[in-house]
Order: structure tokens, then C-alpha cells, then sequence
């Protein structure tokens, strides 16, 4: 596997401590710190104290600085999650662990600035569509990874329009397409959908970006659309259009191997870092 340099790494660590400020604030629980959203929207996590924390600071997190985050989750009603980069603080999974939250690996893959991405065909009547705040194809586009992701792998599946209608309108009612929108018309969030000539998305993705770094992420498609490419022309997508507004460094997380083939493709490669997901099942 090749090795993810120095500077790389130190610029994923300062992405994944960036990001998240550009929404909530931070709390400090000894080495650890988590992520608190002032504002609604998706909760956000705890992990060690970004960026770089040292080697002594990330060994010295305790049971008790573990608890003392849970309880302030548990206190603000967000899932009791974490995240991390493996290498970032080797010792942190046994303790996570040792406090009865289940850990999940993933791979990080990255693509070089000047790899080109072609763009991928999309059956015919189906086109790729830059949202805006307020697109109408927005409350489908949120909603379509809950079912992706419910229905794991690549083969296709049961949910369709009439089960994306019924989650978009829950996500509608419940808040969550307004407290998006701020963050796309601030260029905080992109989100592209492969639209049907409905209207109705088929396939999603999006990106954050921060001093010229991103991670794609969210990339689902419909259950009832899969296996017709869109995956990969929404990645593709996501991709050159993140170049074409100032961003160089692009990474990814993957959870199966058959999408990483599928990254693997378009120029993605393996790098040696693992990024570490405790009891965070919202996240893709």
C-alpha cells in the first residue's frame, strides 16, 4: 500500500478539525474533544484533540475522559459517537472499545491533484445537477442516502420514488432541509444529484471544503437505480467540480470493498490511513 506522506496526513488531520468549526464549537474533555452544534442539523462527534495531537496527549486519554464526553452527549440527546484517524492516535480504539462502543474502519483513498477525471455517462434523460439552496429536487436529495445506506452494497434494491417522497417529506417536517440550506448558499455544502427527467434524484453526493482540502462523501444511490453507473458519474462529478473551485487535495472513506473498486477506477488510490467510526450510525 503506499504510504500517505507527512503532509498529506497533517492535511486530512487539519480538515477534519476545520470542518466541523465552520458549524459547532468545540468542548474539551482532557485530550478529547467533541464537537458541539450550536444551531440544528446533523450532530457531529468526539475524538482526540485536533489537529496533531501528540503522541503523549493521545496516549493520556482515560476511561474517565471518555465518560465525561459520553455524559455531554448524552446531555445534549447526540448519539455517543467518535471519530478518528488510526495513526493519528494509535491507542485510542482499545479504549474507545473497552467502553463498550463498537469500532468500524475506514480506508481512506485519495486522488492526485493532476489525475484527470473524465465524466462518466448517465442513462439518457438523466442529467447532473449542481443544487441550490432552494432547489426543489433539495428534500429528495437529503433524503435519498438513508435509503442507500439502508440498503447495503451495490445490487438493486426495493426503495424507490414513493419511499424517497416519504422520508423527504419527513426531513421536510422535521427541520432538516432548513437548517441545510444556510450552509449551501454560504458554499459550506455542495451537493450534486443525477436527476431523473422528473425531477426526482437518483443518485447523490457532497462535499465540504476547507483551505483547499474535501472529502467526498454520501454518495448513495436509489436502491431502484443502482447499477447504471451513477455512482460513479456523481463522484466524478464531485470531483471536478471541487478542482474547478480551488480544491486540490481530495480524500474519501469507503466502508465495502466493491465501492472502493469503483474509486479505484477513476484514479482513487489506497493510502495508509484508516479513519475509525465509534457508534456514529449516521454517518456514510
Amino acid at each position: 500500500m503506499p504510504r500517505m506522506s507527512n503532509s498529506l496526513r497533517a492535511r486530512i488531520e487539519q480538515y477534519y478539525a476545520t470542518v466541523p468549526l465552520l458549524f459547532a464549537e468545540a468542548e474539551d474533555f482532557g485530550p478529547l474533544r467533541l464537537f458541539v452544534r450550536r444551531k440544528p442539523g446533523t450532530p457531529y462527534y468526539g475524538g482526540p484533540g485536533h489537529a496533531q495531537p501528540t503522541a503523549e496527549g493521545a496516549s493520556a486519554v482515560t476511561a474517565a475522559d471518555i465518560a465525561r464526553a459520553r455524559a455531554r452527549q448524552r446531555e445534549l440527546g447526540v448519539p455517543e459517537a467518535f471519530e478518528w484517524l488510526a495513526e493519528i492516535a494509535p491507542g485510542l480504539r482499545a479504549r474507545i472499545e473497552a467502553a463498550d462502543l463498537p469500532v468500524s474502519e475506514r480506508p481512506l483513498m485519495v486522488i492526485d491533484p493532476h489525475h484527470p477525471v473524465t465524466h462518466n455517462p448517465v442513462p439518457d434523460g438523466v442529467k447532473l445537477h449542481v443544487l441550490t439552496a432552494d432547489d426543489p429536487a433539495l428534500p429528495a436529495a437529503l433524503a435519498l442516502p438513508r435509503l442507500a445506506f439502508a440498503e447495503q452494497g451495490t445490487a438493486v434494491g426495493s426503495a424507490g420514488h414513493k419511499e424517497l417522497s416519504v422520508v423527504a417529506d419527513e426531513l421536510t417536517k422535521d427541520g432538516t432541509v432548513t437548517s441545510i440550506r444556510p450552509t449551501i448558499r454560504a458554499g459550506h455544502k455542495t451537493i450534486i444529484a443525477a436527476l431523473a427527467p422528473d425531477g426526482t434524484p437518483l443518485a447523490t453526493g457532497h462535499y465540504h471544503p476547507a483551505h483547499g482540502t474535501t472529502e467526498i462523501g454520501g454518495i448513495g444511490t436509489l436502491p431502484t437505480a443502482r447499477r447504471q453507473g451513477l455512482a460513479a458519474a456523481i463522484t466524478t462529478a464531485l470531483v471536478n467540480h471541487a478542482r474547478d473551485h480551488g480544491v486540490s487535495t481530495i480524500f474519501l472513506a469507503y466502508a465495502e470493498d466493491t465501492v472502493a473498486r469503483m474509486y479505484a477506477r477513476l484514479g482513487f488510490r489506497p493510502a495508509d490511513s484508516t479513519l475509525l467510526i465509534a457508534n456514529q450510525p449516521t454517518r456514510s
